[in-house]
């Protein structure tokens, strides 16, 4: 897509995405993202774009107003709620005041229901969450934590990666601890890998974690964890949870 006016409508914005629609690689996405009866992405529609071409359109159309994105964000397509995410980040980073970025954090969360899947929760929560809260108050984290909703833990705890990514640990084991009975492999594997996360920063610090609490882990979360491990000490933590009756 060529750079066009930022100011065009969502209508508008959609119509150009919808162009570049591939068949094929929705039936493909649909079968990734796991679309069917009783699967996490029940009922997802799906353009068949890619990530980049997605990350292309949301460039150029850089600096469109807020009503708009969140518009798009509304949008039965996957892509342009991804367009629109893509956007609402880029938009927080631009934004010249803490009004500004304020809005956009409150938007995000008014609009969870449209952050539906784990690409889309990816991409957006340590960007807007995770930084709007970084120098704040961090209990609505604990909030998204306990929703019944599983998007909303996960982006409880994928914005903690941007503390991670700042050496702030402290938010990502509370929650690790306290989601550790959570039932769906989603909220696992997010646990595990931002438990890796603070391993490859400071691996003491998981490690810790990980003494405290490979008997409870669910075994995605721990294997997640240790993915990057040497084979040795890999197989050594699943034996020792084995060992010491750890759940499945």
């Amino acid at each position: 897509m060529n750079k066009r006016s930022p100011t065009a409508s969502a209508k508008e914005i959609a119509a150009e995405l919808r162009a570049l629609a591939d068949p094929e690689q929705a039936a493909r996405s649909r079968r990734f993202f796991k679309t069917g009866p009783g699967e996490y992405g029940e009922g997802d529609v799906f353009l068949g774009i890619r990530v980049p071409v997605i990350r292309r359109c949301a460039r150029a159309r850089a600096g469109a107003p807020l009503g708009e994105i969140l518009k798009l964000l509304s949008s039965p397509f996957h892509e342009i709620r991804h367009l629109a995410l893509v956007m609402l980040v880029a938009a927080y980073r631009a934004a010249e005041s803490a009004v500004s970025r304020g809005e956009i954090y409150r938007a995000y969360l008014k609009s969870t229901d449209f952050v539906n899947n784990w690409d889309l929760v990816d991409c957006s929560a340590e960007h807007i969450v995770g930084a709007h809260l970084w120098d704040r108050d961090r209990a609505p984290l604990a909030k998204l934590a306990a929703s019944t909703g599983l998007w909303e833990r996960r982006i409880a705890v994928m914005a903690t990666f941007h503390f991670i990514k700042r050496r702030d640990y402290s938010e990502t084991l509370a929650l690790a601890r306290n989601l550790l009975d959570d039932g769906e492999d989603l909220i696992h594997k997010a646990v595990g890998w931002m438990l890796r996360e603070i391993g490859n920063r400071d691996p003491r610090a998981e490690l810790g974690f990980l003494e405290a609490h490979h008997r409870e882990m669910p075994r995605t979360m721990l294997r997640t964890a240790i993915e990057k491990f040497p084979e040795p000490q890999r197989r050594a933590w699943l034996r020792k949870r084995h060992d010491r009756g750890g759940r499945r």
